[in-house]
């Protein structure tokens, strides 16, 4: 029994060390490559793992830790922000899907208890794939990644009312349930009445609620003070489990349970330490459900029925896209986003396999209608990394070239003093500290949805494309005196300002650094009025860093101050050797940075020594 376990640990490990790090390099995300190493181990091709049920129930904890570590991150301020998008797009996702394929169910000769279930089963998306695969893009915070998380959240809470409804789905449907199969297997309140399993239900909810806002503090500060590590991870991964075990026990959601009581604690000052110690395990185990998944992929049954199961799973993909591509219009989250919205949601969930499953133990369906169906969601959950590299290679460069081609706004004649070419997070400040100064400003960028939003809060600017000659003829750059280049992108900067150059000789050039090899183009190019991105905040916090040290606020002012200039210096002395010899560059570049620290520590000397004169002259204070 032991050799086998770890023979098949040694499998499942080996599998995703050789197929995910192929995935990643082939641009198709973990979760692909994890879900292709189930397939080839599982037993529809090489069968090395057997049965894979015991793995995936285990492998299913990675989902609830997944959900408490997202729940971790959202404080309740943060969620209560986002009850409108929970409660908007997540009941129109569910109610909308589930009444369509409810209603296709019925066309195709089901019982309408069968139709309701599958259309229920069938509006679940699956949390870990979509979840994983926006924040390995970085799009988990944007307004697509944030209407996904809602509705996936929405779907999450949902599952609860739905297991409730199941037992009276199967009595319409004809089938005689035990009083425990009409409750559900894991519940251990099968034998208590309706209003009693309600109220403890609800206990056990505020139970949860209460024990991590006010007990575990003191638990956590108890288990800190011993300096253990591993004891801190044991009591982390013991609040995830027994959380997790208490809500299977009143028939809840396990993961549901894990977000609350990571939403409850994210407000702890051990927030971050808990995080750090369950990442490792969720990451590992949540790759074990995608294997898992992929190795309950029956390809006997796709080879068997393949154009049915075909069907199914364009049926499921197709339609869930075209509703969700309509929610997220209706919605207005625009077309990039909207796409990104349909594209990480339109498959099958983990959810649906355990409301399949209910359903089949309670009588409702037949392993004929199960069978397809859950060979249906695995493809489409597989499919998933597909859709969202198609979005990410074809659908979102379509729309950014779009909003390239879209005409530029028609620039009012103004007589202002300076042009400013980007309204990001630079350039508005810049726009704002002019304006208010009683400068008149003409304000240019090429992001429509910048220009549309910051015209809400009452800030003037133009849609267009500084590196066009005509559109900064109509911007006034004749009569202007200053251009100040505060795009983002190095390339199109540097754009810009040789059509300056070339075009508007007499304009002055103020220009932002976004890198050090930013600076040195802007260099060679003959503008010295630059300034880099992050020079300047950095060094604000460096002093107050030094203060924070023990330093005097004169004194850290005087080393940030020489600081900056031997930077600035050495910036301007680098510009003319970089794009040459790379080693004579490094080796400057090496004799710069020693120059630095002898200059700083003579300074210090200096100052220890001016320090030691005034004491001297003044003699001490009585």
């Amino acid at each position: 029994m032991t050799s086998n376990f770890l023979f098949q640990a040694v499998i499942y490990l080996l599998a995703a060390v050789i197929a995910v790090p192929v995935a990643k390099r082939f641009g198709l995300g973990s979760v692909l490559g994890y879900l292709i190493a189930g397939v080839v181990i599982g037993p529809s091709l090489l069968n090395l793992v057997g049965q894979v049920e015991d793995v995936q129930h285990f492998a299913e904890f990675g989902v609830v830790m997944m959900l408490f570590v997202v729940g971790l991150e959202l404080r309740p301020s943060l969620l209560w922000r986002l009850r409108g998008p929970i409660l908007g797009t997540g009941s129109a996702q569910v109610i909308l899907t589930a009444a369509t394929v409810s209603g296709v169910a019925l066309l195709c000769g089901q019982t309408w208890p069968v139709a309701v279930t599958i259309g229920l089963t069938l509006a679940m998306s699956s949390t870990a794939i979509v979840i994983q695969s926006l924040a390995e893009r970085n799009v988990l915070n944007t307004r697509g990644g944030q209407a996904c998380f809602s509705v996936l959240l929405f779907q999450d809470i949902a599952v609860i009312p739905i297991l409730a409804l199941l037992p009276w789905l199967a009595r319409a449907n004809g089938a005689k349930l035990s009083e425990a199969a009409a409750h559900g297997h894991d519940s251990a309140l099968a034998h208590f009445p309706p209003w009693a399993q309600s109220l403890i239900t609800l206990g056990a909810v505020v139970a949860v609620v209460i024990v991590a806002h006010y007990f575990l503090r003191y638990v956590f500060r108890y288990v800190a003070a011993a300096k253990l590590r591993e004891l801190f991870t044991a009591v982390a991964l013991l609040v995830v489990a027994g959380v997790a075990y208490v809500m299977q026990l009143v028939g809840l959601s396990a993961a549901l349970g894990t977000f609350i009581a990571g939403v409850v604690l994210a407000e702890s000052e051990y927030r971050h330490q808990l995080e750090a110690d369950v990442e490792p395990f969720k990451g590992l185990l949540l790759g074990l459900f995608f294997i898992a998944v992929g190795a309950g992929l029956n390809l006997g049954l796709v080879a068997a029925q393949p154009g049915l199961i075909a069907a199914l799973t364009v049926g499921l993909i197709g339609l869930k896209f075209m509703i969700l591509l309509g929610i997220g219009m209706a919605f207005r989250l625009g077309w990039g986003s909207s796409f990104l919205f349909a594209c990480a949601l339109a498959q099958g969930g983990e959810f649906c396999f355990v409301l399949l499953g209910m359903a089949g133990q309670q009588g409702l369906m037949s392993n004929d209608t199960t069978g397809p169906l859950s060979a249906a969601i695995a493809l489409s959950m597989a499919l998933t990394p597909l859709m969202l590299i198609l979005n990410d290679r074809v659908i979102q460069p379509r729309f950014a070239k779009l909003k390239s081609e879209r005409e530029h706004d028609a620039v009012e004649s103004h007589d202002h003093p300076v042009i400013l070419a980007g309204f990001g997070r630079f350039g508005h400040i810049i726009g704002r500290l002019l304006e208010n100064s009683g400068f008149g400003v003409t304000v240019l960028d090429s992001d429509p949805d910048q220009v549309e939003l910051l015209g809400r809060f009452g800030m003037k600017a133009f849609y267009g494309d500084a590196s066009r000659a005509d559109l900064l003829s109509a911007a006034g750059a004749a009569k202007a005196k200053l251009f100040v280049c505060a795009v983002d992108n190095e390339e199109k900067s540097l754009e810009i300002i040789d059509l300056v150059q070339k075009e508007f000789p007499h304009l002055r050039i103020l220009a932002r650094a976004v890198t050090r090899s930013h600076a040195y183009e802007l260099i060679k190019r003959g503008v010295m009025d630059y300034r880099r991105d992050t020079l300047g905040s950095a060094l604000d916090l460096g002093t107050d860093i030094l203060r924070a040290l023990g330093y005097r606020a004169h004194r850290a002012l005087r080393t940030v101050q020489t600081f900056k200039c031997y930077e600035e210096e050495s910036v301007r002395e680098l510009a003319k050797h970089y794009g040459g010899d790379q080693s004579a560059y490094i080796s400057i570049a090496r004799q710069h940075l020693q120059n630095l620290e002898s200059l700083l520590r003579e300074d210090m000397k200096r100052q220890h020594l001016d320090n030691e004169d005034a004491w001297d002259t003044a003699g001490p204070k009585k």
